[in-house]
């Protein structure tokens, strides 16, 4: 009953966030996070009045919805995408996901070593912050490209491409922070096996789509069961996902891998607008408002009063890395300077991946190991950088792609 009531309020709120957005020329996902914002702040103040609310960070169900919302908007991610485009854009793909991922790192490692005092944690704390700056979210900037219409364009492809290559380069962050946060040696073999396992996951997962998903398509049509094709494509998806983390890599990879060998060339044509229609009304209907709710659900204002020079200095830089990392490289593939500026800025968004980040440091003590008011009020910072930037890419892209919403 409980879970119901949440929900409700979670689609009511957002959907009406939502609706006012499209109406005052914005994307549909700003009014959603805002959605989850002024649910947060309002349980916050009032926790008598919406107790369900005030507690849901914490509550395991609510996280596995949250989930589901990534998983279905990376799936659709991938239904939408062609394959062959993709691969035309990998490569300057994975040179902008590289120096996105580089430039911000060292900023983050520079404000640690600038700003936080010296210490044994000193080095965890500081790739702690570089990490938090280097990751891209996924699933928030696929959502953005989508209500812009811009999935289909040179910016949006390399967008797409370079946040997939940032997924998994941020694996091996994410290895070398846990094991400096635990204490642990970080060593060139767990870096060695962490690649291994990335190459074989998408060997495996290339191979069965290549092969398999066509070889499946051709006698899709001959079972009597209802929406047959769509349980085939959840299947496929949640094997990939279970298969990534199997092998240490995050269930989204999956979910759009899966996705993406999903065409129309798998089965035909009236059955893939079929399925892409009901994924849609899944994604974007249900499970993508409360995922962007969530988002905001989390945000904590303490950082802003107690550290502000901090909060701006770690704004700034987060979108300094990326603009000046992902966009230059963009830049230097050829694309015109708008698109670069495109890609710079779809890549700023970081949503509720640094959420997961920010946990893990929470868990561990990460944020215990000094008294410094900055150490103190980092989570809060870092869930601020991770609204702010999702909340403001939207603006910039639509700025950036113009009314319409094309490149010029």
């Amino acid at each position: 009953m409980e879970l119901f009531f949440i929900l409700l309020v979670l689609l009511v709120t957002t959907r009406a966030f939502g609706e006012v957005a499209e109406r005052l020329g914005q994307p549909g996902l700003m009014g959603e996070l805002v959605a989850g914002i002024a649910l947060g702040t309002f349980a916050a103040q009032y926790q008598d009045l919406l107790p369900q609310i005030a507690g849901l960070s914490a509550s395991p169900v609510f996280s596995t919805i949250t989930d589901l919302g990534m998983f279905f908007i990376m799936l659709f991610a991938g239904v939408e995408l062609q394959p062959s485009r993709l691969v035309e854009y990998s490569k300057g793909a994975l040179a902008v996901a590289v120096a996105g991922m580089v430039v911000p790192m060292a900023l983050g490692v520079g404000l640690g070593y600038l700003f936080l005092p010296p210490g044994e944690a000193l080095l965890a704390q500081s790739i702690f912050l570089g990490t938090a700056l280097a990751i891209t979210a996924v699933p928030a900037t696929v959502r953005i490209l989508m209500d812009l219409g811009q999935m289909e364009s040179p910016s949006g492809q390399i967008i797409v491409s370079a946040a997939v290559f940032d997924d998994v380069l941020s694996l091996i962050l994410l290895a070398w922070l846990t094991a400096l946060i635990g204490g642990e040696p970080t060593s060139g073999l767990m870096v060695g096996t962490l690649l291994f396992k990335v190459v074989l996951f998408f060997v495996i997962t290339g191979l069965i789509g290549v092969f398999l998903f066509p070889l499946g398509g051709r006698f899709i049509g001959l079972f009597k069961q209802k929406e047959f094709e769509f349980s085939a494509l959840l299947t496929g998806a949640l094997f990939f996902s279970v298969l990534a983390e199997l092998l240490e890599l995050h269930f989204i990879v999956g979910a759009f891998m899966a996705g993406l060998f999903f065409g129309r060339k798998t089965i035909d044509e009236a059955a893939y607008r079929a399925v892409r229609a009901k994924t849609s009304a899944m994604t974007f209907g249900f499970l993508a408002p409360i995922f962007f709710a969530s988002v905001g659900l989390h945000l904590d204002f303490s950082a802003f009063t107690e550290i502000p020079l901090f909060v701006v200095v770690l704004l700034v830089a987060a979108f300094a890395g990326k603009f000046l990392g992902s966009g230059l490289a963009a830049k230097g593939m050829g694309l015109s300077w708008q698109e670069s500026a495109a890609v710079g800025a779809g890549m700023s968004a970081r949503g509720a991946v640094e959420l997961v980040i920010a946990d893990i440091a929470l868990k561990a003590g990460l944020f215990e190991l000094g008294d410094s008011p900055i150490i103190t009020h980092m989570f809060s910072a870092v869930v601020i950088m991770a609204v702010v930037t999702t909340l403001a890419t939207p603006l910039l892209l639509k700025w950036i792609y113009g009314s319409n919403g094309t490149a010029q």
